[in-house]
């Protein structure tokens, strides 16, 4: 379609960072083909059934992002209370140096902005929230932990990173992150 080697990456890119950046409903089709410089054509190529299809195309790629670093700090930290406070001081660290610029929760940016509206992209998102609980609940699992209280001790994991990171942004302050980080092992002492 386009003479551009990565223009489906770059419409991604470009949709991920608006999405993130000004919403779903704020961002239309129009603006993603001419901040990504891409042929209107390649859009309806690589995303025949519009936007929304292209928004999942973000979320999958959000969700297997975060789950890749939230693995990275399971693999390489002693405990899973070691990861988990390294990775929301990781989130601290990306916040300051970007100067909390395209730093948004997951939850929303997409989940709260799109599950009235649309059942594929509420199931997607359900998707990214179980997919990400299931990294931190199994590395609570192979530490001894239940189950279920594995799997309630990554949902409120889950919460507190997202909220913490949807305080930060407010406040333009990494301090909800690092108190975050901080009340890690007090949760999954």
């Amino acid at each position: 379609m386009s003479n551009k080697p990565n223009t489906r990456e770059a419409i991604v890119d470009t949709a991920s960072k608006l999405f993130f950046t000004q919403g779903y409903h704020a961002t239309g089709l129009n603006q993603i083909i001419k901040d990504s410089d891409s042929p209107k054509g390649s859009l309806y190529y690589y995303f025949p059934h519009g936007k929304e299809e292209l928004a999942l195309t973000c979320i999958n790629r959000t969700s297997e992002m975060v789950a890749g670093q939230l693995r990275y700090f399971v693999e390489n930290r002693a405990t899973g209370s070691e990861a988990m406070s390294d990775f929301i001081l990781g989130m601290a660290e990306e916040a300051a140096d970007s100067d909390f610029v395209g730093l948004v929760p997951f939850s929303f940016w997409l989940a709260v902005e799109t599950s009235c509206i649309s059942q594929e992209l509420r199931q997607a998102s359900q998707s990214v929230f179980k997919d990400w609980q299931e990294v931190i609940a199994e590395c609570l699992v192979k530490e001894g932990e239940n189950v279920q209280d594995a799997y309630d001790k990554a949902s409120v994991i889950l919460s507190l990173f997202e909220g913490a990171l949807l305080q930060a942004l407010t406040y333009r302050d990494v301090q909800p992150l690092l108190a975050a980080a901080k009340s890690i092992p007090a949760i999954l002492g």
